[in-house]
């Protein structure tokens, strides 16, 4: 993508000609380094919330770790706009006075992607609390077809025949995933200390919906928007960050007063929630340097890794069944992010959905996820 998307910026510059040869063998470095930071995102914050969830001891309030990790992208995105204003802050505070308070009607549009976001960070938590790490990180694929149903509806994309039969073998590949679980569930009606399979996979599902309609709303609203990256995150976050207070109050108000906002915070808790928190901001940047099909590979291959490292770390079995299941995912992931035999423009080149962020728009590869998580929800700026 770093090599593909500078069609203007070569004008009137004929030395560089003569460097593209070290300049392609850094882009693909940079395209091998950026893989494996998408693969060790996407696995790692799944595994890892699924760890301190299953630990025994204290729980944390995950209502309390949403809110965390949305001040902490606030405050992220802020020191990254003062960086870019040279440290001058004068300009740093009219800059947000200008874009949030003045144009009000403008970052009013947030409000509804950042309470969807909300909800659907907080369905993680009761999903992978209640499903096996790999049984979600498949599942939760279905969020491709969720954001391509929701283009098609709203945005009128249109999707290539290769695009419509991956998103066929996605849904064949996570229904023969349910069916192995919902034998497995049949044979040991105990599945864990306070799970709910049941729950989960009511969560995952609602999480795959909320995550595409919010997505494609989003990518909506930053068609006509000059406003940066940073900036949105900002705006979506001081959104994101009241409506998680709300729901941590109705949830949790009164065991919170009780035991105190950071009970049960730990370490490693403290390592999901920045990984949540920095997870999209991070992919945002090395996106700049993978393209479409790098970010379906990495996904697919993000699934191999949460499942093996289940059955070590989890005892998670793998059987005939499952393999069948996650391998249709996987190739249906790759399938879908190939590239059109013929793109009629730009702006219908790529609609992609990563782990834990929104996935960049085809004119802007650094609008990726705004939410770590996982997820990523395609827009375009």
């Amino acid at each position: 993508m770093a090599g593909g998307n500078n069609n203007g910026q070569g004008t009137g510059v004929g030395e560089e000609k003569t460097a593209s040869p070290r300049q392609s063998e850094v882009n693909r470095k940079l395209k091998y380094i950026s893989l494996a930071i998408l693969v060790v995102q996407n696995a790692s914050l799944i595994l890892s919330i699924r760890y301190v969830r299953t630990l025994p001891g204290d729980r944390f309030f995950t209502t309390s770790a949403v809110v965390m990790a949305e001040v902490l992208k606030v405050l992220t995105c802020l020191l990254i706009i003062l960086f870019q204003r040279k440290g001058n802050l004068k300009e740093f505070i009219v800059l947000h006075y200008n874009s949030i308070v003045i144009q009000y009607k403008d970052t009013l549009k947030l409000a509804v992607p950042a309470l969807i976001y909300t909800l659907q960070n907080n369905l993680q938590y009761v999903a992978i609390s209640n499903l096996p790490a790999a049984t979600f990180q498949v599942t939760y694929q279905l969020k491709i077809l969720t954001t391509a149903l929701f283009s098609v509806l709203m945005l009128r994309k249109s999707l290539s025949r290769i695009q419509w039969l991956s998103l066929l073998l996605l849904f064949a590949g996570v229904a023969i995933v349910q069916l192995e679980q919902e034998g497995k569930r049949k044979e040991t009606t105990v599945t864990g200390p306070s799970q709910n399979y049941a729950k989960g996979l009511v969560a995952v599902i609602v999480s795959c919906l909320s995550s595409g309609f919010a997505g494609v709303y989003f990518e909506k609203i930053l068609k006509g928007s000059s406003a940066s990256v940073w900036m949105r995150n900002i705006q979506l976050g001081i959104f994101g960050t009241l409506l998680g207070l709300l729901g941590m109050w109705w949830n949790d108000g009164l065991a919170i007063a009780e035991k105190g906002f950071l009970f049960g915070y730990t370490p490693m808790v403290w390592g999901v929630i920045f990984n949540q928190a920095f997870g999209g901001l991070l992919v945002a940047v090395v996106v700049k340097y993978a393209d479409n099909i790098l970010k379906g590979f990495a996904t697919s291959f993000s699934i191999i890794v949460s499942t093996v490292v289940s059955v070590y770390l989890f005892g998670f079995h793998v059987d005939l069944l499952f393999t069948l299941g996650a391998g249709l995912v996987i190739g249906a992931v790759y399938m879908y992010s190939l590239p059109k035999a013929a793109a009629p423009s730009p702006s219908t080149a790529t609609l992609s959905s990563s782990s834990h962020s929104l996935a960049d728009g085809a004119g802007d590869s650094e609008t990726e996820a705004f939410l770590p998580k996982a997820s990523e929800k395609e827009k375009g700026c």
